[in-house]
């Protein structure tokens, strides 16, 4: 048997070592007096950089980018911004007022996606966005638990208005360092928002702190264009997508807004690692924050007025030789708020024309 060469630099992984004692085993099972270890060190020598060639970047076979030696505890804060002064355009008042739901989080690695942009919404996303179920979401989270592609499952509180906060406690491990999470809008179609496959882990360390800001996401199913829209399936269902201030590009979306370039964020998210031990640490919690904690502060969205096409043209209220003048109309449809331009003239004359006058009795 062979000794071992130092001069085989690319024995450094997991795969590379495989395939070469895979190899060595081969040859030494068809080795004879006519192969020297010379011959068959040189054959090796090209064998295996000819499947180096073909395998592209090695990995480690446990499919995970995190190297921390142990886990990390986090505290999740999640603060709605959804205020009717950044958000005026048809701003849920009531039944039921703007508010959030539980919100929804996963740790897993690269084999399990709670949503994703530009995909189909799952059974459980769509159950989740439109009413606010998280049974179907849960059962899944549940089955990629079992084949250890889930980590841990968490929960806060829903929050009663559009602006506050909610928190829980996150064990975060090496394995499933992979963060991702859903909050519905209550009221909307089959709107939320979310953080989709947020990683924790950079290289060997776990990070301190990470802030979002959150925008809102239609999950597809729905064809609503308003908070309170009726529901109205869509068929066949669309991709998940984010929702902007064009897009979708129609007056009576409730987030169009053509003077923004882009939408304030509606909700953040803070997630701040906690420097005591994992193992001390105490039972995980889901609740709503104390009010006195101010949310972030955006400047007022303007909100332009919203005028009705003009009514035809009414008969003369006088003679025609006498200066008669006939009127038309027009209403409010949405009224201007935060310095938008404000509305036009509801009411215009006109003189009258000879067809158009009464005939004086």
């Amino acid at each position: 048997m062979c000794k071992s060469d130092p001069s085989l630099p690319w024995v450094k992984n997991t795969y590379t070592a495989f395939f070469f004692f895979s190899f060595l085993h081969f040859f030494q099972m068809m080795s004879s007096e006519h192969l020297t270890c010379g011959w068959l060190r040189r054959l090796l020598v090209i064998l295996l950089k000819l499947c180096l060639a073909f395998a592209g970047p090695l990995r480690p076979l446990n499919r995970t980018d995190c190297a921390a030696k142990g886990p990390a505890s986090y505290i999740l804060v999640f603060t709605g911004h959804w205020s009717p002064q950044a958000f005026p355009k048809q701003y849920p008042l009531f039944r039921p007022p703007a508010q959030w739901s539980k919100l929804i989080a996963v740790s897993h690695n690269r084999h399990f996606r709670l949503w994703e942009e530009g995909a189909p919404a799952s059974a459980g996303v769509q159950n989740f966005a439109e009413l606010g179920v998280t049974v179907e979401l849960m059962k899944a989270a549940k089955e990629a638990r079992k084949r250890r592609a889930v980590g841990a499952m968490y929960r806060t509180a829903g929050i009663p208005n559009g602006i506050g906060h909610s928190s829980t406690e996150l064990l975060m491990q090496p394995r499933s360092s992979l963060l991702s999470l859903m909050v519905k809008m209550i009221p909307s179609p089959d709107w939320f928002v979310g953080v989709d496959n947020l990683n924790l882990c950079e290289g060997g360390q776990w990070k301190q702190e990470v802030t979002i800001d959150l925008q809102p996401y239609d999950a597809g199913t729905d064809s609503g264009f308003t908070f309170s829209s009726p529901n109205f399936p869509t068929s066949p269902p669309e991709n998940i997508t984010k929702i902007t201030s064009q897009m979708p590009n129609h007056p009576a979306n409730s987030f169009y807004y053509p003077r923004l370039k882009e939408l304030p964020p509606i909700a953040s998210i803070r997630i701040t690692r906690q420097n005591r031990s994992p193992d001390r640490q105490a039972p995980m919690s889901n609740h709503i924050l104390p009010n006195s904690i101010s949310p972030q502060r955006f400047s007022a969205t303007p909100l332009d007025c919203e005028v009705s096409l003009w009514s035809s043209w009414g008969l003369c209220l006088g003679p025609c030789s006498r200066g008669g003048v006939r009127h038309r109309t027009r209403y409010i449809l949405l009224r201007p708020a935060n310095a938008g331009t404000p509305c036009p003239e509801l009411e215009e004359q006109a003189e009258c024309v000879p067809h158009s006058c009464m005939k004086v009795q």
